[in-house]
């Protein structure tokens, strides 16, 4: 499992000290929440790290979709399946 380290820190750092932000994010692949009044406002981390983020959530969903699947069965036979890729396959 997946433990992003989090640092909060003020808006005015965002403007004052955005490349101290940007380099913890990127080097300790931290997401730093920016606050604005004391509350939670933003939340910045790392290129990479979002990518990688949006990645597990995106297979999460497609897994979730086919737990669905199987719940409702909704599910054919693996080799009925297999000869219906072979033939699509065929076809391209």
């Amino acid at each position: 499992m997946l433990s992003l380290q989090e640092t909060i820190r003020p808006s005015a750092d965002l403007r004052n000290h955005y490349n101290d932000i940007s380099k913890q994010c990127k080097e300790k692949k931290e997401a730093v929440i920016i606050t604005v009044n004391g509350r939670g406002d933003t939340v910045s981390l790392s290129y990479e790290e979002y990518k990688n983020m949006k990645a597990r959530i995106e297979l999460l969903e497609v897994l979730a979709e086919a737990e669905d699947d199987v719940r409702n069965e909704r599910v054919a036979p693996i080799s009925e399946t297999f000869n219906d890729l072979r033939a699509m396959l065929q076809e391209g």
